[in-house]
């Protein structure tokens, strides 16, 4: 399993999605969190590192470091 990061900023937006992006995201991250590679798209270059989830309607880009089984959220980008 790895940890979820993000900063004071990402939790803002996290928090202030609609309640039904809020909670799809929510529940996806967990997944995210226990296999980050077979849950999410490459961004970019297939690196391995560089992931994004998509969503209905949101789409998030994080940072995955195997080595530290850590899960950054970088960006959270709400299309509804």
């Amino acid at each position: 399993m790895h940890e979820l990061r993000c900063d004071p900023t990402i939790a803002t937006v996290w928090d202030s999605l609609p309640a039904a992006a809020s909670e799809q995201l929510t529940k996806a991250i967990a997944d995210v969190c226990a296999d980050p590679i077979g849950t999410t798209e490459p961004y970019g270059i297939d690196d391995g590192t560089m992931r994004q989830l998509v969503l209905d309607d949101t789409i998030v880009v994080l940072l995955v470091t195997e080595t530290l089984k850590l899960v950054r959220i970088l960006q959270i980008n709400h299309l509804g």
